[in-house]
């Protein structure tokens, strides 16, 4: 059970275990005074959260008319002029002005310049956090040995030791990805040679360890490093003795507060603090047991080289880590304000996130995060440009309490709510001076889009939803406003998350369409995704690619704004019932996990049993496209509950072999994590722009209480 103890700080009432937390470990380790942050909290909190309350305000005023205009212009086929005639005049969808581009400044060249794989990752879990910062670098033969990528028959399977047949399609296979990223003179990287590697145009760098020479190389600013070390296992029988291939992979990391992690109390918030602090002084660790062996990760020093004049130079070991605040909407019970009501969740995250980050700043002598001291945030589910610029005020706020310059506080601008998307080039133009990142995510902007449509009409099946031309539109819009708003060559555009971590070769077939759409970095659920990934950066030059795009016509805002929906009637019953088993399955499968264990993000089983990355966004999807098929009659109460209920049996026996797995079918009625996935799709229609959140964190806290 969370700590109800309170310290009185000014007019607000902080858990014990916060202010513990930042009275001990923060303060020092950012170098800042104790009454200057309380005094900044409080004077942050007094200004922002009226503000704050009055932008969801606006959201919930905003859905009504939506609602009440759908429910005047009954059915899907309504006029559509006449419907974005209205959003304009009641202030939904703003006039995008006049043409700008941003001017942040102080960026860093893995953002600025350098197109390549994402990491989204919870901070929440030290491990997982250590080896996604750690994930800047990446072995090309362990990702290709260790993937579906080589085939597994014909006697390439990996088995229980090193297969050599395996290993020699992996070599070969590496030796052709090379030949057409960094082309050798004369040769071939199926016979390569020192003098080879030393003539090449893309040749930057070598380092000698020992046996081992170390060959660097760049390519659309990206790096390759390959290792000949005849004393090694691999290499002693490779061609060229090539031990192995390494890629810079994840070139820039999300450390994630928010939709990846299991947040609800003060102690949970302390959790995911103390890591990213740990990240920022260097200091987090975390030991696990490998092969009968006890190990302990730590972040990853920096790589040395020499050019070819001999002169030293560095390349970082580890992505550059942005962490994600959470959105608006939350509260938490960390702080209570003078009233004795919880302050606003993203308030408090803005605050310490860039405190935790300060601490990076007084080190650069000892793996530095950002070289040009920006500090990064990622701010999701905006709505909006008044909510943009809320965002952008708060984080002005946060410099002045903490003596930071303007503008050091970047941010990432998550384009995942129709409201942003619509009004994109607003948005953009109210943090034109820090913004480096926007992005698309078809979860849920989805989820999103259904809600704010959930009046007009029963949607299609989550399948044909995709083939859809509003997504497409989306996808390309974000592009095209980005280019037109100068992100090219200061900040990233980015696409969103490949969901299934075990299904490489899939992912190398069509994941490179990210890159060609003109997006500098797509989201990847591993590192070892992120090795493999970055190939696709190399047959891409993307900010080329980019400058041509500038010229094509702007994506259809009129498209964007029809929203998904369809005939019921065309569906047959088995149809309905399979749309119902899947989503039913995947929303238990992933809420067990979070109410019963505290686990935001895992690898869940979907209906097929094939494992999905997944967070809230695909719960949120989930639970919205079933409310909207109650809603409208598709589908009944009883039959979703049925479906819950032969879904829970599935659930259960898919977590069989996990020790800790409170079983749900047993007792239905006792299970919270059972009764917190209906309520998602019960009272889907009523949740706040379709969000998880409030439902999953009142579930969450109930269940801590009775522990």
């Amino acid at each position: 059970m969370a700590s109800t103890g309170y310290e009185q700080v000014g007019s607000l009432s902080v858990n014990s275990i916060l202010h513990g937390f930042v009275e001990n470990e923060l303060l020092p380790a950012a170098g800042l005074d104790s009454l200057q942050f309380w005094q900044g909290l409080e004077s942050l909190v007094e200004n922002f959260s009226d503000t704050n309350r009055e932008l969801l305000r606006v959201r919930d005023l905003l859905q009504q008319r939506i609602d009440d205009w759908h429910g005047l212009h009954d059915g899907p086929d309504f006029d559509h002029d006449e419907y974005v005639a209205f959003l304009r005049d009641i202030g939904y969808l703003r006039d995008a002005g006049e043409p700008f581009e941003i001017s942040t400044d102080g960026v860093d060249p893995e953002i600025a310049r350098i197109a390549g794989p994402q990491l989204v990752v919870p901070v929440s879990n030290a491990r997982f956090a250590l080896n996604a910062a750690n994930a800047r670098w990446g072995s090309l033969y362990d990702a290709l040995y260790g993937t579906d990528v080589i085939p597994s028959d014909g006697g390439l399977e990996p088995g229980s030791s090193y297969n050599p047949k395996r290993g020699a399609a992996v070599i070969a296979y590496a030796a052709d990805f090379l030949d057409r990223a960094i082309p050798l003179q004369d040769a071939s990287h199926a016979d390569p040679s020192d003098a080879a590697y030393r003539a090449a145009g893309s040749f930057v760098g070598y380092a000698e360890d020992g046996d081992c020479r170390r060959y660097l190389f760049r390519h659309h600013w990206l790096h390759i490093e390959i290792q000949v070390d005849p004393t090694h296992p691999i290499g002693r029988g490779a061609p060229g003795n090539v031990s192995d291939v390494v890629l810079e992979s994840a070139v820039t990391t999300i450390q994630d507060c928010e939709d990846s992690v299991a947040a609800v109390d003060a102690a949970d918030k302390v959790g995911v603090y103390r890591n990213w602090l740990g990240l920022m002084t260097g200091e987090l660790e975390a030991s696990f047991e490998k092969g009968g062996s006890e190990m302990t990760r730590r972040l990853n020093e920096d790589r040395h080289y020499r050019d070819r004049d001999g002169k030293e130079f560095t390349l970082p070991g580890r992505s550059l880590m942005l962490v994600r605040n959470v959105g608006h909407l939350m509260t938490t019970d960390s702080v209570l304000d003078s009233s004795g009501k919880e302050i606003f969740e993203g308030i408090l995250d803005a605050l310490v996130t860039s405190a935790c980050a300060m601490a990076n700043r007084r080190q650069d002598d000892r793996l530095p995060n950002s070289r040009s001291h920006s500090i990064y945030i990622v701010k999701p589910k905006m709505h909006g440009p008044d909510e943009v610029a809320l965002t952008n005020a708060l984080f002005a706020g946060v410099e002045d309490v903490l003596g930071l310059e303007r503008n050091t506080l970047k941010v990432g601008v998550m384009d995942e709510e129709r409201r942003t998307t619509v009004n994109l080039p607003s948005c953009i133009r109210e943090v034109r001076e820090r913004l480096v990142f926007i992005n698309t995510g078809f979860l849920d902007r989805t989820g999103d889009e259904i809600h704010t449509s959930m009046l007009a009409g029963p949607v299609l099946p989550k399948e044909t939803i995709k083939t859809q031309p509003w997504i497409n539109a989306y996808e390309d819009w974000n592009v095209d406003v980005g280019i037109r708003c100068g992100l090219p060559g200061k900040a990233q555009i980015g696409k969103g998350m490949w969901p299934k971590p075990d299904e490489m070769k899939q992912m190398m077939d069509t994941k490179q369409a990210h890159p060609e759409a003109g997006a500098n970095c797509a989201w990847v659920p591993s590192p070892t995704a992120a090795t493999l990934h970055a190939m696709h950066y190399h047959f891409v030059d993307v900010g080329e690619l980019q400058m041509r795009l500038a010229s094509r016509p702007l994506a259809s805002l009129d498209d964007i704004l029809t929203p998904p929906l369809g005939d019921p009637a065309g569906l047959s019953a088995a149809d309905i019932q399979a749309e119902l088993d899947n989503n039913a399955q995947g929303i238990l499968g992933y809420v067990v996990r979070w109410i019963d264990q505290g686990v935001g993000c895992s690898k869940v089983p979907d209906i097929s049993d094939v494992g999905l990355m997944e967070d809230r966004a695909t719960l949120r999807i989930s639970s919205q496209h079933m409310a909207n098929w109650l809603l409208h009659g598709v589908a009944t109460e009883e039959q979703v509950m049925e479906t819950f209920r032969r879904m829970a049996v599935v659930v259960d026996d898919q977590n069989a072999g996990d020790p800790g797995y409170r079983r749900m079918s047993d007792d239905f009625e006792s299970s919270v994590a059972f009764a917190a996935a209906c309520d998602l799709v019960l009272r889907g229609c009523e949740q706040p722009n379709g969000y998880t959140e409030p439902l999953l964190h009142a579930h969450r806290r109930r269940l801590k209480d009775l522990s």
